[in-house]
């Protein structure tokens, strides 16, 4: 509005005084022809008294100036003029002031030179013997005045300018400020324009309206807010558009919502597939479920139509994190099928060989070998067996008895029990380091270090190979269990997944090596036990390091 005001002000101003300076130009430009054309009536009458008494010769004594005199005979001749030689100039019996002399006794006329920008003014007497005595004065037309003083009008314009801006931006602050002082907060309580005291109450009854409607929009808001801002469901309301009403912070954190999610389109919230497939198809049967999986949770995600009056006027977005219970349902179909077959495996195998034997096929010096296969299968259903024992007892997090272990040497019994496969295998297994003493569960220790050494025995190069077994007390007190092998390695892809209950990353070469597939799982859950961290590096083709490191004794390892 402020500049809607300085234009309309700065703009009248300017053409107010654009105006002015074109009348006052123009007035003064005619009021001082008329005075010039009257000066040049006198000094016509003066030069005729003073020709008819002193002739020729008053005009030759004459010394020029502004006013040119002429002396012209009846019939049109140039008898004497006092700025150019009578004998070469043309007849004037032809000019229209001469003829108006002649006939009236005095004439006047104008010509104007386009090429010099002039207007010669011309004033005739006739003199008592006929002849007539021209006066005549040069001076600029209007169009060549103004060129000649374009610089002062210039000057004048900006300075016209300047003072229009400041009045119009003086006036403009002048009028608004009693409307921008206008405190709307309370309308009544203003000394403005009488004007604006009927809008002034009419603001101050619908401010009083609505600040209590805002009130209580305010305090739902709030209460809508404290509930969904508790809740660990992601919660998001639409409209009858898909546009976002209402988004909780978990359903922020779920989306990836940044800033605002309001008045936005859903699908530009989340873009995926599944979204759009689940808002088609609660519109069409008023309620859908999907899940979907958010970088590594899952999620239900749950729509339903909101109907009010026969018609839809919105949709409830629910996503609830399933993680868990959809990686437990999971592991649980994995675990009960790979138990199913590591079980069957080694029972067919027992079952053969006793069917053979009952039927009397072994030969005789055959069934030493075929009892020594069922000895052995049963003995790999009992290790399958503890193990699965072992793996249950963590997971229900059973509390074992802790006491002070010295790793080294704990490392040494657990290596002996692997030295018959090594020396079988012809892989070198060697027990290092400055030893360490950590407090924990004997058992599950003994468990971590005989699995890890087992492992690098069984991966390392045939016929040469070497198994590494390390244990050093680190400078911060901590305990360091590494054990390395140089054998096949693990590809990068199959690292993360090797602590999971019977992943094997060759299956092949698995069967050939034996086991249950459970071995570096209870590692990791003992691990866990020990609130020890364990880390994995290996190269295909170059072998494999892993490391626990347990808290020093004097943190107790986990302890309660």
């Amino acid at each position: 509005m402020t500049k809607r005001i300085f234009r309309s002000v700065f703009l009248a101003s300017l053409l107010v005084f654009l105006a002015g300076l074109a009348l006052v130009v123009g007035a003064l430009y005619s009021y001082f022809g008329s005075r010039q054309a009257e000066q040049l009536r006198v000094e016509a009458s003066l030069a005729a008294r003073a020709v008819e008494a002193g002739g020729e010769g008053y005009l030759e004594g004459l010394d020029g100036g502004e006013i040119r005199l002429t002396w012209i005979a009846a019939d049109g001749s140039v008898i004497y003029d006092t700025d150019a030689d009578a004998g070469v100039m043309e007849n004037h019996a032809g000019r229209e002031e001469f003829r108006e002399a002649l006939q009236y006794g005095s004439g006047e006329g104008e010509r104007t030179s386009s090429t010099l920008g002039e207007k010669t003014v011309y004033y005739a007497l006739r003199l008592s013997d006929g002849t007539v005595l021209r006066t005549a004065e040069s001076h600029y037309t209007l169009p060549r005045l103004l060129m000649n003083i374009i610089q002062p009008l210039a000057l004048i314009l900006v300075l016209a300018l300047l003072l229009s801006g400041w009045l119009a931006s003086r006036l403009a602050r002048r009028i608004v400020g009693p409307l921008n002082a206008v405190d709307l907060d309370h309308p009544l309580e203003n000394e403005a324009y009488d004007e604006l005291s009927p809008l002034l109450t009419r603001l101050e009854r619908q401010q009083r309206q609505i600040g209590e409607q805002l009130d209580e929009l305010e305090r739902r808001k709030k209460e809508f807010a404290a509930i969904t801002g508790s809740m660990s469901e992601g919660l998001i309301l639409l409209d009858s558009q898909g546009l976002v009403m209402s988004i909780n912070p978990s359903a922020r954190a779920i989306f990836g919502v940044d800033g605002a999610g309001e008045g936005r389109d859903v699908l530009t919230v989340d873009r995926s597939s599944e979204l759009r497939a689940l808002l088609e198809k609660c519109a069409a049967s008023g309620r859908a479920e999907a899940y979907i999986s958010r970088g590594e949770r899952e999620y239900l995600l749950t729509a339903g139509a909101v109907d009010t009056d026969g018609g839809k006027r919105g949709t409830v977005l629910l996503a609830v994190d399933v993680t868990e219970k959809r990686r437990a349902e999971r592991l649980r179909r994995e675990f009960t099928a790979n138990v199913s077959h590591e079980l069957k495996t080694p029972l067919h195998s027992i079952m053969g060989a006793a069917e053979l034997l009952q039927s009397g096929l072994v030969k005789p010096e055959d069934r030493e070998r075929f009892l020594a296969r069922i000895r052995s299968e049963a003995g790999r259903l009992v290790g399958l067996v503890q193990d699965v024992i072992n793996l249950s007892r963590l997971d229900e997090g059973e509390e074992f008895p802790r006491e002070d272990t010295d790793l080294l040497e704990l490392a040494r019994e657990a290596a002996a029990d692997v030295a018959d496969e090594a020396a079988r295998r012809g892989v070198k297994l060697s027990v290092s380091g400055g030893g360490g003493t950590v407090r924990g569960v004997r058992q599950l220790l003994w468990e971590i270090i005989w699995n890890l050494a087992e492992n690098a025995v069984k991966y390392s190069k045939p016929e040469g190979g070497r198994a590494d077994v390390e244990v050093d007390t680190l400078p911060d007190g901590r305990v360091r269990l590494r054990v390395s092998d140089d054998g096949v390695g693990i590809p990068r892809e199959a690292q993360e997944r090797v602590f999971e209950r019977f992943y094997r990353v060759d299956k092949s070469h698995s069967r050939e090596t034996g086991g249950t597939g459970l071995g570096l799982s209870i590692v990791k859950h003992a691990a866990q036990y020990h609130n020890a961290s364990i880390s994995l590096e290996s190269e295909p083709g170059r072998g494999t390091s892993v490391t626990v490191t347990f808290e020093s004794a004097g943190k107790g390892n986990g302890q309660p």
